[in-house]
């Protein structure tokens, strides 16, 4: 990304919110960068067709004077930013594991998987319209998945683990990933292959269904 954007996005994340003056200021004082208020509008321009800052809201002045756009992040500006989830995400997972038994884990993880599933809002429809669906609701997920016709059934893979670094400790992950296809599909599916085993894709067996 183009630098100055870069700044921009910086300081309405330092700052919430904040309107073109207050940026150029801030790109002086801060970054030591001479720019006019009319280049600030054109970046911020750039950025709003990128969806990563919202609709300006109206700011009125305390003094006379037009009222002021104020401009703030977008939910996809502010997830560009680094994040600790995954490392947050082990560790409650590991204080899971070292309090509670494993029934008592894998029963927690297969609500999750339950919840995870409702989410996607699958209809009542034919079985391949369904695989199509949950395919779609998975890449939503990062698991780069698709499916193909095995004889009278589908194999349904998934190329990409979301949570590659987090599984290789807790197995049990996988065991939920199985629990979430067969909650979006209503079918119990078979692991054939494993991205922890090596593989290169998590592959799954799953018997034909009927229509709806």
């Amino acid at each position: 990304m183009q630098q100055t954007r870069r700044y921009i996005l910086d300081i309405l994340k330092a700052r919430g919110e904040a309107t073109v003056d207050e940026i150029v200021d801030e790109l002086h004082e801060r970054r030591g960068k001479d720019i006019t208020a009319v280049t600030v509008r054109h970046h911020i321009a750039c950025l709003q067709k990128d969806n990563l800052i919202a609709i300006p809201e109206l700011r009125h002045r305390t003094s006379p004077g037009r009222p002021q756009h104020v401009y703030s992040l977008t939910d996809q500006a502010v997830a560009q930013f680094p994040s600790n989830y995954q490392q947050l995400a082990a560790g409650l997972l590991k204080q899971l594991q070292d309090h509670l038994p494993a029934d008592g884990v894998n029963v927690i993880l297969e609500g999750v998987a339950q919840q995870i599933a409702y989410e996607a809002h699958i209809p009542e429809a034919p079985f391949e319209e369904r695989l199509d669906m949950a395919v779609d609701y998975l890449n939503n997920r990062g698991y780069e998945a698709y499916w193909e016709t095995a004889e009278d059934d589908y194999v349904l893979y998934t190329s990409n683990c979301p949570y590659h670094q987090i599984a290789q400790d807790t197995p049990a992950l996988c065991e939920m990933d199985i629990r979430l296809v067969a909650s979006l599909l209503g079918t119990v599916p078979r692991r054939l292959t494993h991205i922890m085993a090596g593989e290169t894709a998590c592959a799954y067996r799953i018997p034909n269904a009927l229509p709806g």
